[in-house]
């Protein structure tokens, strides 16, 4: 009956829900144990290994999405991913953490904050400017010349790392 399907559903919803908490939790913590390891900082591991695991699923949609021609929602989803990651994905551990221990989460151990941001307002412009310069058209070049922008994002992160806190 719907009733039961539902209940399945709901019940397996929950259990998938689930998983990606538990492998989330030891993504980060292998992360932390591989960077340590093998003497990279954490803010890197973030940067690169992280955001990579974490982008997956919004890749493969994105993908899906783009070979139906749906390019608008494939830019769509990345950058309300983004946002949700942002404001929601955050504050809510930081509120919840605060709320356990009753102290404050220290954000950013580092100077390069100032830095980090910058370079996401230029990242920002630069990906609207390539989007609008190809007439809002995704091309083959859009690829090269984004991947080119990611490459230099992670030069800078990489060059700017305080690599003596690994």
């Amino acid at each position: 009956t719907h009733t039961r399907t539902r209940t399945r559903h709901l019940c397996a919803f929950r259990h998938l829900l689930s998983q990606i908490g538990v492998f989330s939790y030891y993504m980060v913590l292998w992360a932390e144990i591989i960077g340590a390891t093998l003497g990279i900082p954490t803010v890197v591991m973030g940067l690169v290994f992280l955001a990579a695991g974490t982008s997956v699923p919004d890749l493969l949609s994105s993908m899906i999405v783009a070979q139906h021609g749906q390019g608008d929602m494939a830019v769509s989803s990345s950058i309300g991913s983004n946002i949700f990651d942002v404001l929601v994905g955050l504050p809510l551990p930081w509120m919840l953490y605060n709320m356990i221990k009753s102290k404050p989460v220290t954000v950013v151990s580092g100077t390069t904050l100032p830095l980090s941001i910058g370079m996401l307002m230029a990242m920002l412009v630069a990906v609207i400017s390539t989007i609008a310069a190809m007439n809002w058209t995704m091309y083959k070049s859009m690829a090269y010349v984004m991947f080119a922008m990611y490459a230099v994002f992670l030069g800078v992160s990489l060059w700017t790392a305080d690599w003596n806190c690994a």
